[in-house]
């Protein structure tokens, strides 16, 4: 005679109880998250929404870009600039591309010399960071002048299909707004550590933990991601 098993005794969990009985192991265990500062995994929460929302931008742009019947501006054309009489294609955006990414690097700097307690080069990497940045959103302003002054607009552009202007203005401007928020955010956190708020753990708005400088390498968690959206824009809105 075949016996039946009482459910949750050593037969098979059914897939909701089991997934109950892992919630519950990992909630129980005090060391999973010990020593785990809270802005770490809520600012990787942010970035995975946020990488939802970038996602969903691209996605639009290049079913916009595959399905439109009118010609589609070229981007060699569109964002080239004139030096010297002569049309130099997608110079700005090479010197865009170059200041990011070069910003990318005095940021990881800029956390290796904060857990080091280096507080003066740490406050130095910090405020070039904040100043690529904020060159970034400046050259970035310069090619929104220069495309408005030659008639894109989000409902049209003079070069065909009416989506490239709404498309360019949605994905450049979401980007840019995120860059400026982080270059803000990293002047108030160079501030900090200038003064010793860090290692003194005075109360404010992003001191942390006395002695830690978790708060630069979180501030680069979002700088390094905002870097990264960069690279997939550049390719697929600038070089495609």
């Amino acid at each position: 005679m075949t016996t039946h098993e009482a459910p949750g005794s050593a037969g098979i969990l059914p897939q909701a109880g089991a997934w109950q009985s892992i919630v519950a192991d990992v909630s129980s265990d005090q060391r999973v998250f010990k020593g785990v500062p809270w802005g770490k995994p809520m600012m990787w929460i942010f970035l995975l929404s946020d990488t939802f929302i970038f996602g969903s931008f691209l996605i639009s742009y290049m079913t916009v870009r595959v399905s439109t019947t009118e010609p589609w501006p070229n981007p060699s054309e569109v964002f080239a600039l004139t030096l010297f009489g002569r049309s130099v294609p997608l110079l700005l955006i090479a010197i865009m591309t170059f200041d990011l990414i070069s910003s990318s690097g005095t940021m990881a700097l800029a956390v290796n010399f904060g857990y080091r307690r280096d507080r003066k080069t740490t406050f130095a990497l910090l405020l070039a960071t904040a100043a690529l940045g904020a060159t970034f959103v400046g050259m970035q302003a310069f090619e929104w002048t220069k495309l408005i002054h030659e008639g894109v607009r989000p409902w049209g552009n003079p070069w065909g299909a009416p989506q490239f202007g709404s498309a360019f203005f949605m994905i450049t401007g979401f980007h840019g707004t995120h860059v400026t928020i982080g270059v803000i955010f990293l002047v108030i956190v160079a501030l900090k550590v200038r003064r010793g708020d860090l290692d003194q753990e005075r109360p404010g708005f992003l001191t942390g933990r006395r002695g830690n400088y978790e708060i630069v390498e979180i501030l680069g968690l979002y700088w390094h991601f905002v870097d990264l959206v960069w690279v997939f824009i550049f390719a697929f809105f600038y070089l495609w």
